[in-house]
């Protein structure tokens, strides 16, 4: 259970529903509050979640949660520091998942003596298999850490790292999934191209690929050891293998994230 009983989210779009739909699903004993600027959006949500608390007014939701969760986009920071800068004490622990806004910024903009702590979740945690990296602002403690990956695990995956890293978090796992896609779309076309329907392509090519993650997940095998094991001497695998090489397909992943990072860089003013 969870050490808090009240988490407020600035915000409700995808991500913050998608981390409210873990705490509810995990049923951990909080009571939630979402500010929400759009009167359409705050009658889906009220919808959706009877038990959820829905207001207008970012200082109301501000004031009343213990956890507050800045679940906006970057460039709507400097409006919703304004409104809520009065009611965010010390005693109150700030999450934030704005995208390339460090933890400085947002300390900077509220009370002196803040506590922020950044995360960077991914899209998957929409359907509660996201991969979360949580970093610390400078008056943040162990405990705040703890807590923030204790609320992203319920969406997936959470890790610690240090804040420096994570540009680097933003090209691997945060724009991560849009290269998976692409692989898994890569994956059909070729079945498509050697005769299979697309609709069988499709489903072999993701279910291959959620298997495989799986595989390394739940063994903590490297993932070069379980390669070997798909790889046959004078195989079908390893003249694949061989076309991937001749391809610089890991060198050409390795530069997709790299751009990804220093594009995050970018966006930050870094």
């Amino acid at each position: 259970m969870l050490t808090i009983r009240k988490i407020a989210f600035i915000g409700g779009g995808n991500m913050a529903e998608a981390i409210i739909r873990g705490l509810l699903r995990e049923d951990v004993g909080v009571g939630i509050c979402v500010a929400e600027i759009s009167p359409k959006r705050r009658d889906e949500l009220t919808e959706r979640f009877p038990n959820v608390r829905v207001v207008g007014d970012a200082a109301e939701a501000a004031e009343w949660g213990e956890v507050i969760v800045l679940a906006i986009k970057p460039q709507q920071a400097e409006g919703a520091f304004d409104l809520i800068e009065k009611v965010v004490t010390p005693q109150k622990l700030v999450i934030s998942i704005m995208a390339g806004i460090p933890t400085s910024k947002i300390e900077a903009n509220l009370h002196p003596g803040c506590r922020v702590i950044r995360a960077m979740p991914n899209t998957p945690a929409l359907i509660g298999a996201g991969a979360t990296a949580v970093s610390a602002g400078r008056k943040s403690t162990s405990d705040d850490l703890d807590l923030a990956r204790q609320i992203f695990a319920l969406i997936g995956v959470a890790v610690s790292v240090d804040e420096k890293l994570m540009d680097a978090v933003t090209g691997l796992s945060g724009s991560g999934p849009a290269y998976v896609f692409t692989f898994i779309e890569a994956l059909s076309d070729a079945g498509v191209k050697n005769g299979l329907p697309r609709d069988v392509a499709t489903q072999l090519a993701a279910q291959t690929v959620l298997g495989s993650a799986r595989m390394v997940v739940e063994t903590g095998e490297h993932p070069t050891l379980l390669k070997e094991k798909v790889t046959s001497p004078g195989g079908t695998t390893i003249a694949g293998l061989h076309a991937l090489e001749n391809g610089s397909f890991r060198g050409v992943i390795m530069n997709c994230v790299e751009a990804a990072t220093l594009k995050s860089k970018e966006l930050a003013g870094k």
